[in-house]
């Protein structure tokens, strides 16, 4: 059942994700700044700090199982260099099709500097608010990953949570390994 400061911790948890997910709304032009506390309101009470995912493509291979795997994500109301890390398994909006989500691994954030293994490449340093994304399967080309390959830096606003736990069967399951921090 849990303690009654694991519930607290849970429940004070809700309202900052929702006051976060309000004002994300609110600055999108969502909802109107009469409405934010409404909004909070039902997402305290409706919203959720967990959900599932059903990984489709082969893009995460071996990591995950290409079809039928189900991913627990944790949201990320407003993902930052101190709340994702590199190393940490994330889902993403496209930025190709915001509607499409995408299951990649954070290969680099903010600051870092990028160097391609082409010489016909530059290498650059990641804008602030950015990272950079990829697939764990290696024999996929750069054309066809849908990760940061293809379509560069991707800005921290489109990743919407951290992948916590998979699924293939009921005996095959298991915690996402993550970020190489402990925190």
């Amino acid at each position: 059942m849990g303690s009654p400061l694991t519930w607290a911790r849970y429940f004070l948890t809700k309202i900052r994700v929702s006051f976060a997910q309000s004002l994300r709304s609110y600055e999108v032009g969502d909802i109107k700044e009469k409405e934010i506390y409404d909004h909070v309101f039902k997402n305290v009470l409706k919203g959720r700090l967990t959900f599932k995912h059903m990984i489709k493509g082969t893009e995460m291979t071996p990591t995950f199982a290409s079809q039928g795997e189900t991913l627990l994500i944790r949201s990320l109301p407003r993902p930052s260099p101190r709340s994702v890390f590199v190393g940490d398994v994330v889902m993403l909006k496209d930025p190709q099709n915001p509607e499409t989500k995408l299951v990649r691994r954070i290969a680099a954030l903010e600051g870092e500097e990028m160097v391609s293994l082409s010489a016909e490449d530059e290498p650059f340093k990641l804008a602030p608010g950015t990272c950079w994304v990829l697939c764990d399967n290696e024999s996929i080309s750069p054309k066809e990953s849908r990760d940061s390959r293809s379509f560069g830096p991707l800005p921290l606003s489109n990743i919407v949570g951290r992948a916590i736990y998979g699924t293939r069967s009921p005996v095959d399951h298991g915690f996402v390994v993550n970020s190489y921090n402990i925190h």
